[in-house]
């Protein structure tokens, strides 16, 4: 927290605030921000003190908390509004004098970019606060890339030949499914700027990892390191993590290696329909799902879809059925499937001659098959997609949506004027530390249910749990 020095004709502590004030001074009072305040007064030196160091770093946490979209917007605001100018640290006695110029802002802003990585440092202290204060906290992830455009057209000067963001190019994606009626659809978005990559606890809907790159930077390549940076810089909350859902842009075999076998994660990745081969075999029925022999080197009636569902056809009548799930076995590496005869307990008349196909198999038991994930990691994980336990997880994954559209809608980045990639990233930080310390504070409070919310109204009893 940065302290404030100057005297004041009374404390805002002694008097109940504004819900909105309140909301800043949770903020304040939660973020810790001591080390960059420290080095932002070093920077200035013995030079003028026409406006207090504590006072312009306030003032720009309050930009973030009430969400002004440009700094011109804020300086109007602070020059207005008497209590909020008392609370970022301005001497009250000058009035909206003590305000400075739009050109002292900048420059003041100048030097928080340049210490840009004391943001980071502040985000990874307060995500350290969170688990230690949330025993649970990291268990659930999830990951997505957000589009962030520039406050920029894209379009090139005829004289200079560059765009007003030199640091932006266009990024892509693109959304695709089946409507209710079969039909495929897909939709794509295009836009001028850069992209937030974001990790975060699905369960409490706080981020956890983040980084700001150009718009065209791919996201499948982006979650591992996203994670190894979690490993390094936070390993009580990556110690927990148990899983991390991503939406189908993300289904690769590599990518679900790596989170499995290197950090102990399971993957809840939907996978895309890449098979294709068999639609154009004539006499297929389009209704069913297109299936492959689990072991083509061999007479079997095993088989699998693209989603790693697993199925045995009867030798006896040819109906297909889904075999039971029994649960992954981590030091084979392997699915464990059972008969659906034997596990549902009704009559299969195939039954005998299905084990017979597996020697070794009693016949008395059913047949049980084990498929190894290294036969196809983009297909088979740890957690089949067919299951339950995956449904529920992958529905998680929109925790990180609903975060992305708080930064969009509360912290201001649906409208903005930033240009250049060290200032998105510094704005971006900031308000993911705004995010984490309302959370903090909330939790400080005795408010833990409300952790998430970042607007409404704080009750005066936050300051005694603090």
């Amino acid at each position: 927290m940065a302290i404030i020095h100057q005297p004041f004709l009374f404390t805002w502590r002694d008097v109940e605030a504004t819900s909105e004030l309140d909301r800043f001074l949770l903020v304040k009072d939660s973020l810790p921000d001591t080390e960059i305040v420290q080095d932002l007064k070093r920077r200035r030196g013995k030079g003028r003190n026409d406006y207090p160091v504590v006072a312009m770093w306030n003032a720009l946490l309050a930009g973030v908390v009430f969400q002004h979209p440009s700094m011109a917007s804020l300086l109007r605001e602070l020059r207005r509004n008497a209590d909020l100018r008392e609370l970022c640290g301005f001497d009250p006695m000058l009035g909206s004098a003590a305000v400075p110029d739009e050109h002292n802002m900048s420059r003041f802003l100048g030097n928080v970019i340049e210490l840009e990585p004391l943001i980071q440092g502040m985000f990874q202290t307060l995500v350290a606060e969170m688990g230690e204060v949330v025993p649970d906290f990291g268990q659930h992830l999830s990951f997505d890339g957000k589009a962030v455009p520039s406050y920029s057209t894209g379009q090139e000067s005829k004289q200079t030949g560059e765009t007003s963001d030199p640091d932006a190019d266009y990024g892509r994606k693109s959304y695709r499914g089946v409507s209710k009626d079969g039909k495929p659809w897909e939709t794509v978005t295009k836009w001028f700027g850069y992209q937030l990559h974001l990790l975060v606890d699905s369960d409490y809907e706080i981020p956890v990892a983040y980084e700001v790159m150009k718009a065209s930077t791919s996201e499948v390549t982006r979650l591992v390191p996203l994670v190894e940076a979690l490993a390094d810089n936070q390993p009580v909350v990556a110690q927990r993590a148990r899983e991390v859902a991503a939406d189908r842009g993300l289904d690769s075999g590599e990518v679900n290696r790596s989170l499995l076998q290197e950090h102990g994660i399971r993957p809840i990745i939907d996978n895309r329909k890449l098979w294709k081969q068999e639609k154009q075999e004539g006499g297929r029925d389009p209704e069913q799902p297109i299936t492959r022999a689990l072991y083509p080197q061999r007479v079997d009636v095993v088989v699998y879809t693209e989603r790693g569902e697993i199925r045995c056809v009867c030798p006896a009548t040819g109906e297909e059925r889904a075999m039971a799930f029994m649960g992954y076995e981590a030091d084979r590496d392997c699915l464990k499937y059972r008969c659906p005869a034997v596990a549902g307990g009704f009559a299969c008349a195939g039954r005998n001659q299905c084990c017979q196909m597996a020697p070794g198999t009693p016949g008395e038991f059913g047949r049980i098959v084990r498929v190894a994930l290294e036969q196809d990691r983009r297909i088979f994980v740890p957690t089949p997609r067919t299951s339950p336990s995956f449904q529920r997880s992958y529905a998680k994954r929109t925790s990180v949506e609903r975060v992305n559209s708080r930064i969009d809608n509360v912290l201001g980045f649906d409208k903005h004027t930033i240009r250049g990639l060290d200032k998105m990233r510094t704005r971006m930080g900031l308000a993911l530390v705004v995010m984490l310390a309302m959370a903090v504070g909330r939790i400080r409070a005795g408010q833990a249910e409300h952790m998430r919310s970042l607007v409404g109204r704080v009750e005066p009893d936050w300051r005694e749990a603090a």
